[in-house]
């Protein structure tokens, strides 16, 4: 054996110049999301970054993102996943509760990175729930769905994407426990589930990357004080200018009161808030 294969101690850590091209591919991602590794890479070129499709493809991976265009062999679901159909296409929402929605996102820090999930009211736009963790595992998902269907109640139905974290039984089995109705997003559309995509854009802009978080527990006092601040203070437009905790109780209480009922019909300029 040799000395250095005897020696060798692996670092798992992301070294000081990838956690700064993950973050330029972070912003460049929540632009141009239906950029993917080389385009992603001509683009990182152009502003000076010496890189090669192969890392950013990587880096990429361990991100957890992938460009909205379907790639090679994206129909083909893994054949130990279940997979259910989408089932917003053409919906009316009228009501708080009536559809749920997740999504999990990469969150940069000053040193490494954290994962964000969050649970939201699709009529709303109410963050009913969130949790952030440094890796993608199943766990830290099925916590935040456990914790928003003990303090908001069971929804109609609840919608995802098709990763690996929702799509594990021990997540599928909670919401059917739950008897509540499960859609998916199709591969590769971005606009499946596009409030909380709106969402991660709002976050990143106003808080994520202007406050440059130090560490994890930085991060959660962070999103802490910003998700109480997006849920109680921030005006919505698409919501009349009212607040997504305004909305949600008063749908609650009387469903008349609702402002025009959510669909996935949308326009540009609603995209830009």
């Amino acid at each position: 054996m040799p000395r250095s294969s005897f020696y060798y101690e692996p670092n798992p850590a992301e070294s000081a110049e990838n956690l700064t091209l993950m973050r330029d591919i972070d912003r460049l991602y929540m632009r141009y999301p239906f950029y993917g590794a080389p385009r992603l890479t001509v683009t990182l070129r152009a502003q000076g970054q010496v890189v090669n499709e192969k890392r950013v493809a990587r880096l990429m991976r361990v991100m957890g993102i992938q460009a909205i265009v379907p790639g090679p062999h994206t129909s083909r679901p893994h054949p130990a996943h279940r997979v259910f159909p989408y089932l917003l296409r053409g919906l009316l929402v009228t009501a708080s509760n009536m559809v749920w929605c997740t999504d999990i996102t990469y969150v940069p820090m000053a040193k490494g990175f954290m994962y964000l999930v969050v649970i939201m009211d699709w009529f709303s736009r109410y963050v009913l729930a969130w949790e952030v963790s440094n890796t993608l595992e199943t766990s830290f998902c099925v916590r935040t769905l456990r914790r928003a269907l003990a303090e908001h109640g069971v929804p109609g139905i609840f919608n995802s994407d098709q990763g690996s974290q929702f799509t594990c039984e021990e997540f599928l089995c909670c919401l059917e426990a739950a008897a509540i109705r499960i859609s998916m997003d199709g591969r590769g559309r971005a606009l499946d589930n596009v409030f909380v995509e709106r969402l991660w854009r709002s976050l990143k802009y106003e808080n994520i990357y202007p406050a440059d978080y130090r560490d994890g527990r930085a991060l959660h006092e962070g999103l802490h004080r910003y998700f109480r601040f997006y849920n109680a203070h921030r005006p919505h437009q698409a919501l009349d200018y009212q607040t997504p905790s305004v909305v949600y109780q008063a749908s609650l209480q009387c469903p008349s009161l609702n402002p025009a009922a959510s669909t996935m019909e949308w326009t540009e300029e609603e995209e830009k808030t």
